[in-house]
């Protein structure tokens, strides 16, 4: 088998969230988004493929020195190198020989331009997504088969030595055909009508607060974000908790502490303070881990390992920012974490063997984690191709907040929407407002037209004049 990229062509959108989403150092209001469109030859035939991400502020790189327009033109900087890359890198001799090819050359221009690993990878998943989308095109085949077949041609020990038999053998026979979902409570979010200003109320006929989503949805899973403060975060905890009695009593959680803390012991007193709270205790004793406390600096250094190794009655702990590399899990998992999270941003054969060395090591140690967490996707390609990969996974309820900060697809053209609904009615609904919704019902998505996509999206392709403006195109 022969495969090489012939062509890249990006475009970006801009999307205006429906409210405020505060995560972290940042609170964003409006995003740009992009497209990719690659040309790619496989076995003498051309065939197209499609990625899409939003591009996210302050999660690739935290740095809170650069505007946000810096991140963006980084982020679109990182994508255009692993596309130049990929096409001078011409043939390989399966889609995993190439992706270890491009992984290897943009690792290369990440260190002549300072560019961390979680960011330089995401120009590579950009690729590695698309590229996958044209070889299950081309073969007419489905992205869970492909992976269940090992039709990508994936050694994975070569990733990580004990993983010595294919995919298949640790990951689930069929992908999932639902999802729940763990709704994110956002720092700025809501939680009743009356938190709500009247200024600041969104008359879309979609649901705002947080009570009132779970009523419409049926939400019982929750992301919680956090601010690594003791007492606001008391505050918030004591509200959640009330609105859970109310609304969802029997709700589970995960809490997201957003690299908030720089050592062990902070963060040890923190906890202890939230524990220590009746009221915020019993909430508690329904969490199923916290993600990603520590900051990505020290989150895996060895200083920290030994801290969180002896403190024996830490919480159960995920890396997610941390998990850039391949290797990286392996660290973690010695160092006091129980596991990792999926996102395609991250890499799509990089998250396929993390579930595999979690499922292979869940054999002696059941209690590890493989969660699914979000990055405010949405469609019509990135929300798609993110959860063909979850269910294959297995993974039973990914964080998914997308739904909830973007009016559904009513930032994109009609022909889009239409295209996209019409695809996947499944998924979406068309909503009395006039745009396609994520259709939720009893707190749970379908993935019946998503698994039988060639990669996430069903539709044949998107027409290039509403893809949006052009941010590169680059041809062999």
């Amino acid at each position: 088998m022969k495969i090489r990229v012939v062509a890249a062509e990006a475009f970006t959108r801009d999307l205006r969230l429906r409210m405020p989403f505060r995560y972290g150092i940042v609170t964003m209001t409006k995003v740009s988004h992009l497209i990719l469109r690659l040309t790619v030859e496989i076995d003498g035939r051309r065939e197209i493929g499609l990625s899409a991400d939003n591009l996210a502020p302050k999660w690739f790189t935290k740095n809170p020195a650069s505007s946000l327009d810096d991140d963006r033109d980084e982020l679109i900087a990182v994508i255009r190198s692993a596309a130049e890359l990929a096409i001078a890198g011409g043939n390989a001799g399966s889609v995993f020989d190439w992706w270890q090819a491009l992984t290897e050359a943009q690792h290369g221009a990440a260190e002549r331009n300072g560019w961390p690993a979680l960011l330089a990878g995401f120009g590579v998943s950009m690729m590695e997504r698309a590229v996958m989308d044209a070889f299950c095109r081309a073969r007419e085949t489905t992205f869970a088969t492909a992976v269940r077949e090992n039709a990508f041609g994936i050694r994975l020990a070569e990733l990580y030595p004990e993983l010595t038999g294919e995919p298949r053998d640790f990951l689930p026979s069929e992908p999932l055909n639902e999802l729940f979902i763990r709704h994110t409570v956002g720092m700025a979010d809501s939680l009743t009508a009356a938190d709500i200003a009247e200024a600041d109320h969104v008359n879309d006929g979609l649901p705002q607060a947080l009570d009132a989503c779970i009523r419409e949805y049926g939400y019982t899973l929750f992301k919680i974000k956090l601010s690594g403060d003791v007492a606001p975060d008391i505050r918030r905890l004591s509200d959640l908790a009330e609105v859970f009695a109310r609304e969802a009593p029997g709700a589970a959680l995960t809490l997201d502490a957003n690299e908030m803390f720089r050592a062990v012991p902070p963060l040890q007193n923190w906890w202890q303070e939230l524990t220590s709270d009746p009221f915020v205790a019993g909430l508690l004793e329904r969490m199923i881990f916290l993600e990603q406390p520590l900051h990505r600096d020290i989150a895996l250094a060895s200083e920290t390992a030994a801290a969180l190794l002896a403190w024996t009655d830490r919480p159960p702990m995920i890396i997610d920012e941390s998990d850039a590399e391949i290797g990286a899990l392996t660290t973690a998992l010695a160092g006091g974490y129980c596991g990792t999270s999926h996102k395609n941003c991250k890499g799509v054969i990089h998250g396929l063997a993390n579930a595999c060395l979690i499922a292979h090591r869940r054999r002696a140690q059941p209690n590890l984690q493989l969660s699914g967490e979000d990055l405010t996707n949405i469609g019509p390609v990135s929300l798609q191709q993110d959860l063909a990969v979850i269910a294959t996974l297995g993974i039973t309820h990914p964080e998914r907040n997308g739904e909830h900060y973007f009016a559904g697809l009513s930032e994109f053209p009609r022909p889009i929407q239409e295209t996209t609904l019409k695809a996947h009615p499944d998924l979406y609904v068309e909503h009395p407002g006039g745009f396609p919704a994520v259709r939720i019902a009893a707190g749970k998505l379908s993935m019946r037209s998503i698994n039988a996509a060639p990669f996430g999206y069903a539709f044949a392709e998107l027409p290039t004049a509403e893809l949006g403006a052009p941010a590169f195109h680059l041809a062999s």
